[in-house]
């Protein structure tokens, strides 16, 4: 007996109700989407200076403003009226169309993303979002990629070989970790059978359930619990995505002084690049309430009331949602440190992306046992088994074998280390001899013992 699915049917927007509103109201839409990703900007670096301010037992910005909100204000003017120094020697076109190219996908980012369900807003029905594709989620992708074109200009026009290293390291992290993040989403497509995020949202109304050998299963609805693996794996790729700590490698400032950004003096296009880092940063915070947080419906116990999710109210639970999010990218800033960059690359390589591998091998057996009949279910339940304690053996027995290994380096160098100290001859340290004489005050000579 084939298991049957019971699903309630989707609620709010679904793509068939885009492509249908006046010119006017598209252009309120996205105005309103541009300035509240410019407010958000604004008080978004004065909230993380605040928070990072009290958890370091500083009082932060203080002096700009009531409680310095104006600070992020002054700062912006300070930056559009600051002289613009262009150094000789950098390729200017490229130079000056670098930030342009890093601002202008964060922003176009953003028109996918949800806010509500359909409203009256003067008199025309119109979904609470921009614009809705059946890929909307693969168009965040090649946005965030083209962005990564902004960094490697900006490194490669500065003719400097700080920035050309910040370059080319942000190329290789967002490789390495928009593989990750793509496959974190997978999981998400396989449950809500779309890659619109109006559609997906509408997916994680209600719980879903099956039957299984007469068994029904109660699935939740959010997809941050019914895909933890997924969701976890997503929000370490945020912070690599957007070069945020603890993987800000291209712009580490012990080893590379700025990195892409070094020649940027402190002038507007100084001012782009913080706007699409931190632009980004929202992007992906509200992909991720989008894709796993149920997007703009009200959590539970908010959910129990009728008129929760009807109106303008989802607006605000979509803003309180972004705000706990950007406060993790926050909290995560003030107490970690930066990782080094052989680390950066091996977790997303060697653990990010086989784990994303063997939890969709899981998720698709899974969803593959609702539409096969009851002998060959115990086939794939078997299989999904084997490949995944296989995959899982061979994955700590490669770690374990390489832990091994490097403890006996470690060990080898120390006694290297060692025997170099008591026999300097042997090609080691060198050591100076012990009877050179020894100087002490100004021009004061002690002469060793048993010296003529």
């Amino acid at each position: 007996m084939s298991p049957v699915l019971l699903v309630a049917a989707p609620e709010g927007p679904t793509l068939a109700d885009f492509g249908k509103d006046p010119l006017w109201i598209t252009i309120i839409k996205a105005v309103f989407i541009f300035v509240f990703l410019m407010l958000g900007v604004v008080f978004g670096v004065w909230m993380e200076r605040k928070v990072i301010a009290r958890m370091q037992h500083r009082y932060g910005p203080n002096r700009a403003g009531k409680f310095g909100l104006l600070q992020s204000v002054a700062d912006g003017l300070k930056m559009g009226l600051k002289e613009d120094l262009i150094p000789r020697t950098v390729d200017k076109v490229l130079y000056m169309l670098a930030p342009i190219i890093l601002a202008v996908p964060a922003f176009l980012a953003f028109s996918i993303i949800p806010f509500g369900p359909t409203v009256s807003m003067f008199g025309v029905e119109t979904p609470l979002q921009l614009t809705d594709l059946p890929v909307a989620v693969l168009f965040v992708l090649a946005m965030a990629s083209i962005g990564v074109y902004g960094i490697v200009l900006a490194g490669w026009s500065s003719r400097s070989p700080y920035a050309i290293l910040g370059g080319l390291r942000s190329s290789a992290q967002v490789v390495s970790y928009e593989i990750a993040m793509g496959l974190s989403f997978v999981a998400v497509f396989l449950f809500a059978g779309t890659l619109s995020t109006s559609e997906i949202v509408a997916a994680q109304a209600h719980g879903s359930s099956f039957e299984i050998g007469g068994i029904t299963i109660h699935l939740p609805s959010w997809y941050a619990i019914l895909l933890l693996p997924s969701f976890l794996i997503y929000v370490i790729t945020m912070f690599g995505e957007t070069n945020r700590i603890p993987f800000d490698l291209p712009e580490g400032e012990g080893e590379l002084v700025g990195g892409f950004q070094t020649e940027y003096s402190s002038s507007l296009k100084f001012a782009l690049i913080m706007l699409a880092e931190y632009v980004n940063v929202f992007t992906v915070s509200a992909l991720s309430i989008t894709l796993f947080l149920g997007g703009w419906r009200a959590p539970w116990p908010i959910s129990l009331w009728e008129g929760a999710n009807v109106g303008w109210w989802p607006m605000l639970w979509f803003f309180i949602k972004l705000v706990l999010v950007f406060a993790c990218f926050i909290w995560v800033r003030a107490s970690l440190p930066r990782i080094r960059y052989d680390q950066l690359m091996a977790f997303g390589w060697k653990v990010l992306i086989p784990l994303n591998l063997g939890w969709i091998l899981l998720v698709a057996a899974v969803r593959a046992t609702r539409v096969v009949t009851d002998e060959q279910r115990g086939i794939v339940f078997t299989l999904a088994a084997i490949i995944l304690a296989g995959a899982l053996a061979i994955w700590f027995r490669f770690d374990t074998v390489l832990q091994r290994r490097r403890e006996e380096k470690a060990a080898q160098i120390e006694a290297d280390y060692e025997r170099f100290r008591e026999e300097p001859e042997a090609g080691g340290f060198p050591v100076p001899p012990l009877d050179l004489p020894h100087y002490h005050g100004a021009g004061r000579k002690e002469v060793p013992s048993g010296s003529n």
